[in-house]
């Protein structure tokens, strides 16, 4: 009987020990998410930060979306957008100051994953439709090179804007753009161009064009990559195609960053819209550009 008594004791003792361990094992502090690398657009005349992408072994990878959950939101702003954080400003693929964050809310109404920020740009200020990038990934940096074209390049290159144009069976009277930006990609001392071109096709419907243009073999532009969309006012949120003419729908340069290490830069490019924010990036291989990366960033109802 003490022998069977004694083995009771000592089962409770052990069954009261496992289940002591596995309390403090569901109390133990959850392991706490690492921080990855994270490139943001600098917007609004550098004051706003929106996240573009993380980058994990050389790739894009979506990040937290104005749309997603409180917590993940929280989360979010917790790890990227404490007051004080300071970012590198990317301006023509290389360091060109600091961009730091001065505020953030989760929970507001239509800026949940935007953060209010300070841009100290070494050279051009950020202004309009002049925007850059910022980040904390340990990115090869360029050379700096962003300019507007020379006379001469701008005619080669809008040569080829009508050119496209044409394919769509149209003759604009008059050509208008938001950019036409120069960059030296690969940083071999040979530009690309970055442009973002519109026209009125009739009163109420505009032809939107974006394209990549490097030179060839033969010393001549072409047009590497080129997205051309129609978009008439009855498609427009806002009822109203000045909107349009304004900048809203199209897709713009945000600038480059060589964010892979492999020697050519990335473009990075950014579409307002009414509800939000689009991104997309662009590589260069085998002399040939594709588009790599979209990713969006909801706001609110429109």
């Amino acid at each position: 009987m003490k022998l069977i008594r004694f083995r009771k004791s000592f089962a409770f003792l052990f069954v009261a020990a496992s289940c002591s361990i596995v309390g403090f094992a569901q109390r133990a502090k959850p392991p706490q998410p690492v921080k990855k690398a994270v490139i943001f657009a600098v917007l609004g005349d550098g004051g706003l930060l929106e996240p573009i992408a993380y980058v994990s072994k050389g790739k894009l990878e979506a990040t937290v979306n104005g749309s997603d959950s409180p917590s993940l939101l929280a989360a979010f702003n917790r790890n990227y957008y404490k007051p004080g954080t300071s970012y590198r400003l990317i301006f023509g693929g290389g360091d060109a100051g600091s961009v730091s964050v001065k505020s953030a809310n989760p929970q507001s109404d239509c800026s949940k994953n935007i953060a209010i920020s300070v841009t100290k740009a070494a050279k051009t200020p950020l202004k309009g439709l002049v925007m850059g990038l910022a980040t904390n990934a340990p990115g090869k940096i360029s050379t700096s090179v962003r300019r507007k074209p020379t006379a001469e390049e701008k005619d080669e290159i809008e040569a080829l804007v009508l050119e496209e144009y044409a394919k769509q069976k149209l003759t604009p009277k008059v050509l208008r753009y938001h950019n036409l930006t120069a960059l030296d990609i690969e940083n071999d001392g040979k530009v690309e161009f970055v442009g973002s071109y519109w026209m009125e096709i009739d009163r109420l419907t505009r032809g939107l064009l974006f394209f990549i243009a490097g030179k060839g073999s033969n010393d001549k532009y072409s047009v590497g990559y080129r997205e051309y969309k129609e978009i008439d006012q009855s498609k427009v949120m806002s009822g109203e195609i000045k909107s349009i003419d304004e900048g809203v729908g199209h897709e713009l340069l945000l600038d480059a960053f060589d964010f892979d290490g492999d020697g050519t830069s990335n473009i990075f490019t950014y579409i307002q819209s009414f509800e939000g924010a689009g991104f997309a990036a662009y590589r260069k291989s085998g002399g040939k550009w594709s588009k790599t990366y979209e990713g969006s960033n909801y706001h609110c109802g429109y």
